[in-house]
């Protein structure tokens, strides 16, 4: 980092640092006095004159610089990175936000901000089949090239950076400080994304996981992703607080619907009622972010999306794969034995054969050819 980039991030530290300085206050700052160095720079008249209380004035003539200076010796070390408003790494749909993250806090990749990405949440205590299907439907869409956010949570959450992992990239907003993983138990699942995408978060180090901290995690996970898909969440859930931002912010909302004996199934129920699309597939995601994706969505098909007889496009695994798939419903694991492909292949491959129209999904996880 250059001496006059240290100097420039130390000032957004300082102004990030200084109590009663929030997205909203500084943004009227920064356009005041056009950047945080100037802000810094301002005496008490001018402070005043912006319309900032006394006890706020006092404050920034009077900054906490050794905690910056702590954040920015936090950011030499390996593999972490800070990224301020008018950092070119800064992810574009959150900087579409009102008064986004002044600055954020990122371990991993800070390029991987700049993918297009989708948002996996749903309950901390969810069914069998909800972290299955959730796993499923993450390594689907991270397969198509999508980025998949969630919350690190236990649950719904840590199936979502499992599934995306497996075959493609993850984020994970935190609640907490960069150093610190809440909760412990994903620590390891915090290393692996943070190999395999990032970590991201707005606070500083040392930010221990209070509560209040959760709602604004959940804006930042809506805020960074295209849409954002509940797989399974009760009435009064953190995930539906995150939907209601993705609406907030104009981005899509998906919900996996259940069976009406599932409490867990009534947060969904509610979202589609409130005009959610209702999804069976991750083609039906897909689909309609079709006009947000362009290349990515064209990539994986048919030209006039419905689908063709014509096979002769299939390589020989594709073409072994659909001949062992006869139009009675067959579960991956019979395909996995009849073809002796691995199940990740199988994955990806059945979601590009449902996408061209050559496979069609079935009750219980499993698929029929539909021509």
């Amino acid at each position: 980092m250059s001496s006059t980039n240290r100097k420039h991030l130390r000032a957004w530290l300082i102004l990030e640092r200084i109590p009663g300085v929030g997205p909203r206050t500084a943004d009227r700052l920064i356009e005041h006095f056009g950047d945080p160095s100037q802000v810094l720079a301002a005496g008490c008249a001018e402070l005043q004159a912006v319309g900032l209380k006394p006890a706020l004035v006092d404050a920034v003539l009077n900054p906490p610089e050794n905690a910056a200076d702590a954040d920015l010796a936090w950011a030499e070390g390996e593999g972490v990175r800070i990224l301020a408003r008018d950092d070119p790494r800064y992810p574009p749909l959150l900087a579409q936000l009102s008064a986004p993250p002044i600055l954020l806090f990122v371990r991993g990749d800070p390029e991987v901000l700049k993918d297009p990405m989708l948002a996996i949440v749903g309950s901390r205590n969810p069914t069998p089949s909800g972290r299955e299907t959730t796993g499923d439907f993450a390594r689907y869409l991270a397969t198509c090239g999508l980025t998949i956010v969630s919350g690190l949570a236990i649950g719904i959450d840590g199936a979502a950076h499992a599934g995306a992992l497996e075959d493609g990239r993850t984020v994970a907003v935190l609640g907490t400080g960069p150093d610190l993983i809440y909760p412990k138990a994903h620590r390891d699942l915090a290393r692996r994304i943070a190999q395999n995408g990032a970590l991201v978060t707005e606070y500083p180090p040392g930010t221990a996981p209070v509560g209040r901290n959760f709602p604004r995690r959940n804006r930042k996970i809506s805020g960074l992703s295209l849409g954002t898909l509940v797989t399974e969440a009760a009435l009064k859930s953190g995930s539906l607080i995150t939907a209601r931002y993705a609406v907030e912010q104009g981005r899509e909302v998906f919900a996996i619907p259940g069976s009406i004996h599932n409490p867990l199934a009534r947060g969904c129920h509610a979202l589609i009622r409130d005009g959610a699309k209702l999804v069976e597939s991750a083609a039906d995601i897909l689909e309609e972010l079709a006009p947000l994706l362009g290349p990515l969505v064209a990539e994986t098909t048919a030209p006039d999306g419905s689908g063709t007889d014509d096979t002769g496009e299939l390589d020989a695994d594709y073409l072994r794969l659909l001949d062992n798939l006869g139009h009675d419903p067959v579960a991956p694991d019979d395909l996995i034995r009849r073809t002796g492909l691995s199940a990740q292949a199988i994955a990806s491959m059945l979601l590009l054969l449902e996408l061209k129209g050559y496979v069609s999904s079935c009750p219980g996880g499993r698929y029929c050819r539909s021509t």
